[in-house]
């Protein structure tokens, strides 16, 4: 593993145990040229997935660019980060399990959308006024109004 400080190539793992998710291992390292000391994760990957656009260009699935997308929508929000991770890992691995390496951008997004919806409403209200590229206040109301069970009429 490279160094971040000084690029050094011979970095030395001082420890090692699993991370909080459970789903990775947690490395603390050493860099003996400069001293400086970092940490590491490593996950397990079943399948390189290719990301298949709307557009129809393809680019590799980035798993931290899922996670940045994720977190800006539950930011300021009351939810463990431990929660998160186990989300994300948990789209990841339905992710691979689904058969094919290749997987369009709508899938990803459509479960996202309803892995949110079962943890954080306003995160999922979040998440989809950008995929869903809301454009106006009408379509967060619109879709917002959605969300709410139908009010019965007591006469």
């Amino acid at each position: 593993m490279r160094c971040p400080f000084c690029g050094n190539v011979d970095t030395q793992v001082k420890d090692s145990r699993p991370a909080e998710d459970h789903v990775s291992i947690r490395r603390r390292r050493f860099c003996p040229a400069c001293g400086g000391r970092f940490t590491t994760y490593e996950r397990v990957q079943l399948r390189d997935l290719v990301v298949v656009k709307s557009s129809g260009k393809r680019e590799p699935f980035d798993r931290d660019k899922l996670e940045r997308s994720i977190r800006i929508a539950m930011q300021k929000r009351p939810i463990e980060p431990e929660r998160t991770e186990q989300m994300i890992s948990g789209i990841v691995r339905r992710l691979e399990s689904m058969g094919d390496t290749d997987i369009p951008s709508r899938v990803i997004g459509e479960i996202v959308m309803e892995t949110l919806a079962r943890i954080d409403t306003v995160s999922y209200v979040r998440f989809a006024s950008v995929y869903k590229n809301f454009q106006a206040a009408d379509d967060f109301d619109k879709f917002v109004s959605e969300l709410r069970p139908p009010i019965l009429n007591e006469d």
